[in-house]
């Protein structure tokens, strides 16, 4: 993997997850989540000052990791239960080791359909550890989504949340364009009254029309069997522009505990099928030949008992 790709791909991290929590939003409102009459039989049940410590396992295209998430119950200022998180324990192949900054950093997630997810303040950290902060926010805030739905009470129901809305990573300097777009599709796998586990299954997959910004007439070429939902364009060392579109989608499996509604696993398949070219202009007219490469990431999670 040459360097552009692999920063293209921890870029590609922010812009997920800020999908995720505009989605979230997005949700409470009718035309996205219908108020449910009775409570999801995922409800989280909180218990202040329960501890919780989950270990986490990625390969991020090739980077692998572990590391490890300690968190305590307690009430927010607004008296709503969190779970607040501190990170430990860091081990990739890269011989990465977290700072004190990385170690003091605290990260608040709850499934309190009162408590919206959101996005924490990501420059505080080591940038090896933005991929482990957002992707256990996404498990956050998928579980969060499902919570809301009313079509989600038994085995096999189904519930569609459409999206859209374009997120971008964009920071003006090196990532010139960055945005994705998605919809959510939702389903209850399995609810186990024996094991008193639920598993959900969420898929983030491309709307029917995607509203991602292509500036160039080869962007709008689909990569694979969708309209392009994904698109990155970058400065490179040589002061070219690395120009990237594609399709974009990824699964994700939570299992829950129907005691208390806790995250007692989970999984995230993440691929992103990409179609690159280095352009000389910033029009992205003047190109070199195309060149495809995916994007893949597999994370787990595990309570650590």
């Amino acid at each position: 993997m040459n360097h552009s790709i692999r920063i293209l791909g921890f870029s590609l991290l922010f812009g997920l997850f800020a999908v995720t929590f505009s989605s979230a939003q997005a949700s409470t409102t009718p035309s996205a989540t219908p108020a449910p009459t009775t409570q999801s039989p995922l409800a989280r049940h909180y218990t202040e000052g329960e501890k919780l410590i989950y270990h986490m396992k990625g390969d991020n295209d090739g980077w692998t990791y572990e590391v490890q998430a300690n968190g305590v119950v307690k009430k927010d200022t607004s008296g709503h239960l969190v779970e607040e998180y501190g990170w430990s324990d860091f081990k990739s192949n890269a011989g990465m080791t977290l700072s004190a900054a990385s170690l003091s950093f605290r990260q608040t997630l709850s499934l309190d359909p009162a408590t919206p997810p959101s996005i924490p303040n990501l420059s505080l950290v080591q940038p090896f550890l933005i991929g482990p902060i957002t992707d256990t926010l996404t498990f956050y805030s998928d579980l969060w989504l499902a919570i809301q739905q009313s079509d989600l009470k038994r085995p096999g129901d189904h519930a569609y949340v459409k999206v859209g809305t374009p997120a971008s990573w964009a920071d003006g300097n090196y990532v010139t364009l960055g945005e994705d777009s998605i919809d959510f599709d939702l389903a209850l796998k399995e609810l186990s009254r024996s094991t008193q586990i639920a598993t959900l299954l969420v898929r983030h997959v491309p709307p029917a029309q995607p509203k991602v910004k292509l500036p160039a007439a080869w962007m709008q070429t689909p990569v694979a069997d969708t309209p392009n939902n994904w698109v990155q364009v970058n400065k490179n060392q040589a002061g070219k522009y690395d120009a990237g579109v594609g399709k974009e989608t990824f699964d994700v499996e939570i299992k829950v505990s129907l005691k208390d509604g806790k995250i007692l696993s989970a999984t995230l398949d993440n691929l992103v099928q990409t179609r690159h070219r280095e352009c000389s202009d910033a029009t992205l007219l003047d190109c070199g030949p195309p060149v495809d490469h995916p994007i893949h990431r597999q994370i787990e999670l595990h309570l650590v008992p």
